[in-house]
């Protein structure tokens, strides 16, 4: 089958991205190769056993994300199983991972799937949304924390204070934003529909049809929306919580990434990782490639710098701990997706 010109162009537009990231991630490897030498001499000194603790940690990280939804969708008078919600965090993390999206895949891959346990798109949107409030909400005591912790060793300056302040800013921002957005009808109405709009253009690239997904339909399902909000804002005392799943799994994330240094036989100082995470992920969440490979490293590598932790220790840290968690992640998620397309996950759409 032919491609389209919009799909080539498209595809090479990715590509020529693609290219320059490991380019530039290139060129930072080679500028610190002697460093990067250095430790891998020291490979063999790597403590497997403390890279063990990466799956029990991982185990806690999915086990919060699963008692999050279940508190969040009880709030919402819906009961589902903890182990529906635990293997479908393992699917939403592997299509999230292999399609960057800023999490809008994830959010569609969600509603679909909770279809099998009885439960409609309009609450499992609004689980999703209420799970990145208290993602905003629950990172900033973390990067508050981080930030005395780099104080306390010296090793704040302008560039830290500028990265702390300005995801401080987007966490606030992000996070009215969203109230401000779902506190009314109209605007959820207007905001969501026109991301409809988008979509179904950028869904016109590949199939025929001008309306991929139908704005009327979708405009009364927003609506809904809106309404099972109300739920939440009159139930807020509930959401303490889900709030403090939410705390574990950002705690958990950065314990996995702490512990790859613990293998390398290194105590940093944990506020430099705190930082270099939020910056990473936070930037991921707009990468156009599969889970912000290039990106992730890049930038994690340049905050850990600017924060005196150097590169030849930090790059082959960040890079273990990425290839280790990705495996541990996203072998199960795949096949766990597989099984959903098998069994059927095309006839809940």
């Amino acid at each position: 089958m032919d491609e389209t010109p919009a799909r080539v162009k498209r595809s090479k537009w990715r590509l020529a991205l693609t290219a320059v990231t490991f380019v530039a991630l290139g060129i930072l490897i080679y500028g610190v190769r002697k460093d990067i030498g250095g430790v891998i001499d020291n490979l063999g000194k790597v403590n497997a056993l403390a890279l063990l603790l990466l799956i029990p940690i991982e185990f806690l990280n999915y086990d919060a994300y699963a008692r999050l939804y279940v508190r969040l969708f009880k709030i919402l008078d819906k009961d589902v199983k903890y182990r529906d919600m635990y293997k479908l965090n393992l699917e939403l993390n592997f299509v999230n991972h292999i399609l960057p999206s800023g999490g809008v895949s994830g959010i569609s891959y969600f509603t679909v799937r909770m279809r099998a346990f009885g439960v409609g798109g309009p609450k499992s949107t609004l689980s999703q949304l209420m799970k990145l409030l208290l993602l905003y909400v629950s990172f900033q005591p973390l990067l508050i924390l981080g930030v005395f912790l780099l104080a306390l060793r010296g090793h704040t300056n302008n560039l830290i204070m500028v990265l702390v302040s300005s995801l401080v800013t987007l966490l606030v921002v992000g996070t009215f934003g969203l109230i401000y957005m779902i506190e009314s009808r109209s605007r959820i109405n207007t905001f969501l529909t026109a991301v409809t709009r988008i979509l179904n253009k950028v869904l016109s690239l590949f199939r025929r049809k001008s309306e991929t997904i139908d704005i009327q339909g979708a405009q009364s399902a927003f609506g809904e929306l809106h309404d099972n909000y109300k739920l939440f804002k009159e139930r807020w005392r509930e959401l303490k919580i889900p709030f403090i799943y939410m705390l574990i799994a950002n705690i958990t994330e950065v314990a996995a990434v702490y512990v790859v240094y613990i293998a390398f036989g290194r105590l940093v100082n944990v506020g430099a990782v705190i930082l270099a995470y939020a910056v990473a992920n936070f930037a991921g969440l707009i990468s156009v490639l599969p889970a912000g490979i290039g990106v992730y490293e890049g930038l994690m590598t340049a905050v850990l710098a600017a924060t005196g932790i150097s590169a030849g220790l930090s790059i082959p840290v960040t890079i273990m701990y990425r290839v280790l968690n990705m495996g541990i992640q996203l072998i199960p998620g795949y096949y766990l997706y597989q099984k959903a397309l098998r069994s059927g996950l095309d006839r809940a759409k």
